[in-house]
């Protein structure tokens, strides 16, 4: 009888065994998928990032080349203001009347030449 029990206990234990392990085989996919969904979400993300910091780039070089523009133009201005005062000067001394202020009126640049 010992000999018989001791099979059955063994049998019990194999499909025990084969039991529990069919029981784990689904489980691996499903780790395994997040595994790639997880993958696949940081490609997403990485591909995301590349294109917002494309766009960040076009966009900052779109905004020095309108500051270039505006300091061109900022130049030029500063260039006919002052050469527009120095005509004013130049007829306000002409007419007799004293000239203006020297903090009033200032030729000189600040930040240009």
């Amino acid at each position: 009888m010992m000999c018989c029990s001791e099979s059955e206990a063994t049998q019990y234990r194999r499909l025990h065994f084969n039991f529990c392990r069919k029981k784990r085989c689904p489980k691996r996919p499903k780790v395994q998928l997040h595994g790639l969904t997880r993958k696949r979400c940081e490609g997403k993300v990485g591909k995301d990032m590349e294109l917002e910091n494309l766009r960040l780039y076009l966009e900052n070089r779109n905004i020095h080349e309108e500051n270039k523009k505006l300091r061109k133009k900022a130049i030029l201005l500063h260039r006919e203001n002052k050469a527009l005062l120095r005509e004013f000067v130049k007829k306000f001394s002409q007419l007799g009347h004293p000239p203006p202020p020297q903090g009033c009126i200032r030729t000189e640049s600040l930040y240009w030449n």
